[in-house]
């Protein structure tokens, strides 16, 4: 499905993938983009008040901004998006922790100035396998209308 502004209704909820951390991945992604040693050694992950190795918090963004591009926007009228709010990052992410995204849609409107595409809001609500929520995210981004006329 071609996802189009049209297509997103308030209120809904769309369970996404997931996504299994692996030693190797957080301690790459972290070696070059978050260098804190509980993120990039595993003694100083169980020395640290994590008591064991944990993914970056933009390893865990990263990983679930893969999630939505590959499940909801690579097919899809999205022009991009004027950024993120928000994000917090509620309880480590560990090794072998299989994340999996869930996308709110919170709000939506038409642009007044470029009426051939629309804001929707959402919150990206991340869950480990136990059920707890590790990440939220709040996105606002640009999707196209399939009939930008029938707004006008």
């Amino acid at each position: 499905m071609t996802y189009s502004y049209e297509d997103f209704e308030v209120g809904e909820a769309r369970q996404l993938s997931a996504h299994t951390f692996t030693r190797e991945e957080i301690v790459e992604f972290a070696s070059k983009y978050d260098p804190q040693p509980f993120h990039t050694s595993e003694e100083a992950g169980e020395a640290s008040h994590f008591g064991g190795l944990v993914a970056s918090g933009w390893n865990t963004c990263s990983a679930m901004m893969g999630i939505l591009v590959r499940d909801m926007l690579a097919d899809s009228t999205s022009m991009g998006s004027p950024g993120l709010d928000n994000i917090r990052w509620l309880k480590p992410v560990r090794v072998g922790d299989a994340v999996r995204l869930t996308v709110r849609v919170l709000d939506k409107r038409v642009s007044a100035s470029k009426p051939d595409r629309g804001i929707v809001s959402t919150r990206w609500e991340a869950h480990n396998q136990r059920g707890e929520l590790v990440l939220t995210v709040d996105s606002a981004a640009l999707f196209g209308l399939r009939n930008p006329a029938a707004n006008r």
